[in-house]
């Protein structure tokens, strides 16, 4: 049984070992980089936003790139960089990327960011979500971008991410999640045009914020269901432990200790050392 005990012990911690091995790896795994436009969309000329790159690193700096070509160094401050674009003209237009750098080392590079910057013609679109704005995980969530436009497509954004999630249509004018997660939730908007040869835009919506809450009735349930197995181990171990060390034996002659067997098994010793010191013999 000890034996049992001591392999349980031993397999725990090579577990424990193993996950530690796996952390220090990814961790000194290159850093992941990510670049994305705030707001997201196609921005008209005397607008702003804001270039944000992001870099799991915690010294270093950043550095723009511009159409394949160095554009501007910042410092980074905590894991981000931000890059303001103010009064954009078409000359704002173009592909940037980062480079995120530590001792003058390119550590990590990202993808490209395409910016346009247009004249909007078509009227605002308005983003809707159903059931609501906050749901639980696991919930099956409809966006929806309409425009009072024949032919208009549109993309629908999610703040943080380099591209549009989804094209819109008049044929499908909707974007379904069928099962949410907390990743899903975040700061959405769309924002429309035509497919004629006048390329027109419209502006983005109003953003929409989708906020995805713990279900807690399931994870209650996956945490009782742990504890039960946790506690059942243990009693399992428990009870399959050796007894400890020092125990005393159960008195022989059945007897309880102070009772009649111990009290006759005293008599007969004493016989037996009397005999021996008179050198009589006692009978048995």
């Amino acid at each position: 049984m000890v034996l049992r005990v001591t392999q349980v012990l031993a397999f725990a911690v090579s577990l424990a070992g193993a996950w530690l091995v796996a952390q220090s790896k990814a961790t000194s795994r290159s850093p992941t980089i990510s670049v994305f436009l705030k707001p997201p969309g196609v921005i008209p000329p005397g607008g702003s936003a804001t270039i944000c790159c992001s870099c799991q690193q915690d010294s270093g700096n950043f550095v723009l790139y511009k159409n394949g070509r160095e554009f501007r160094t910042l410092q980074l401050r905590g894991t981000r960089a931000e890059f303001p674009i103010f009064n954009a003209s078409h000359q704002d237009a173009g592909a940037y990327s980062c480079h995120c750098l530590g001792g003058g080392t390119v550590l990590a590079r990202s993808e490209t960011l395409d910016i346009m910057v247009q004249e909007f013609h078509l009227p605002k679109p308005t983003l809707s979500v159903l059931p609501g704005q906050e749901v639980a995980t696991g919930t099956y969530v409809i966006f929806r971008c309409t425009i009072v436009h024949p032919s208009a497509g549109c993309f629908l954004y999610l703040e943080g991410q380099i591209e549009a999630l989804s094209l819109l249509s008049k044929e499908r004018d909707h974007f379904n999640l069928s099962s949410v997660h907390k990743g899903n939730g975040g700061r959405y908007s769309c924002q429309c045009f035509t497919r004629d040869a006048s390329f027109q835009w419209s502006a983005a919506s109003k953003p929409l914020d989708l906020v995805v809450r713990a279900d807690y009735t399931r994870s209650n349930v996956a945490r009782l269901a742990l504890g039960a197995a946790v506690l059942l181990l243990l009693g399992l171990l428990v009870a399959a432990a050796p007894p400890a060390l020092g125990a005393a034996p159960p008195a022989a002659g059945g007897g309880r200790a102070g009772g009649p067997g111990t009290g006759t098994s005293k008599a007969a010793l004493g016989s037996h050392a009397a005999a021996a010191q008179t050198g009589h013999k006692v009978p048995e």
